[in-house]
């Protein structure tokens, strides 16, 4: 059995790509987007016909309005290759207008329902901001499942489970990448890997917490750099994993076990954690590197939706 096989045991794999046509050789049960990946897509000359039909169709329209329909449309292609679920982003310029965000969301399911698909077949990424949380909060309420991305800290966990979303995506290799570059020339790649790795350990810790006290939020370990921090998450919930890694993974045969275990988890002896406003952005605020990444994630997105909204534009 190969690792991409032997993971499945344990954890459901979800592809992370725009690019629906590579999805049928590694068999994922759900797939994730994000502009920047939906931006790769389109540039592909295999989907320059699909990027002109949807904006010849809708041509007039309010340029989001375009937008979202670009992305429920690469949404709708990847459903007819997963049997699961496709998260489908807000834009990123909305990160910190709860209302907006709401509006957008729903108007993305109206969408995917005008061409058949079932709403629970779809998950809207939101990023992890506290205007972002409540949004999910709302959307949750409605039935509209949500996806909370660009999540760096215990808090903005903590904080998602408290709104009863129904899944988050700690990202695993950004905050890998941070603590590498804050290190330095001191920083050692084999101490830190598997286990000890910093990203690992966040999702690790995040994951424990939501089994021990009963949190039904799905854990997804997203965002890697190497094999290595995917096998140290076996068990997590589900992992989102680029195709490159997915190759490397079904390319090897060595052993792989069971990392994270919900059974365990419920005998740790672990503190009760609750945030309202206040102690949420504090608590984020003392996170250095959750407070930086989530800044420049939201910061690249918002720069790829407007690269998005160009090749629209010159379509």
């Amino acid at each position: 059995m190969n690792q991409l096989d032997a993971l499945k045991q344990f954890t459901t794999v979800v592809a992370d790509t725009g690019d629906f046509l590579q999805l049928a050789q590694f068999r994922p049960q759900d797939a994730t987007t994000n502009p920047s990946l939906i931006l790769k897509a389109v540039q592909k000359p295999e989907y320059a016909p699909l990027l002109k039909d949807t904006v010849a169709q809708w041509q007039g329209r309010a340029m989001d309005e375009v937008i979202d329909r670009l992305l429920v449309r690469f949404g709708c292609e990847i459903l007819t290759h997963v049997p699961g679920r496709v998260s489908t982003e807000v834009d990123a310029r909305l990160s910190f207008d709860t209302s907006a965000t709401v509006t957008r969301a729903e108007r993305i399911i109206e969408l995917y329902q005008a061409e058949g698909i079932h709403i629970d077949r779809v998950l809207i990424k939101i990023a992890a901001t506290w205007e972002g949380i409540k949004a999910a909060e709302q959307l949750e309420r409605k039935g509209i499942h949500t996806n909370l991305t660009l999540l760096f800290s215990f808090a903005q966990a903590v904080a998602c489970g408290q709104a009863k979303v129904q899944l988050i995506s700690p990202f695993v290799g950004r905050i890998y990448d941070w603590y590498k570059k804050q290190a330095g020339a001191s920083w050692d790649e084999a101490a830190r890997a598997g286990a000890n790795d910093p990203g690992v350990q966040s999702v690790t810790q995040i994951y424990n917490h939501y089994k021990r006290f009963g949190i039904a939020t799905e854990v997804m370990g997203a965002s890697f750099r190497n094999v290595g921090q995917i096998t140290a998450l076996a068990g997590c919930d589900l992992l989102t994993i680029a195709p490159e890694l997915l190759a490397q993974l079904a390319a090897s045969d060595a052993p792989l076990q069971r990392a994270l275990d919900a059974e365990a988890a419920k005998g740790m002896d672990l503190p009760a954690v609750n945030y309202d406003e206040a102690g949420f952005r504090f608590a984020l605020n003392e996170d250095a590197m959750a407070t930086e990444k989530l800044a420049e994630g939201i910061r690249a997105f918002a720069v790829d939706a407007v690269k998005l909204e160009k090749l629209i534009l010159a379509a």
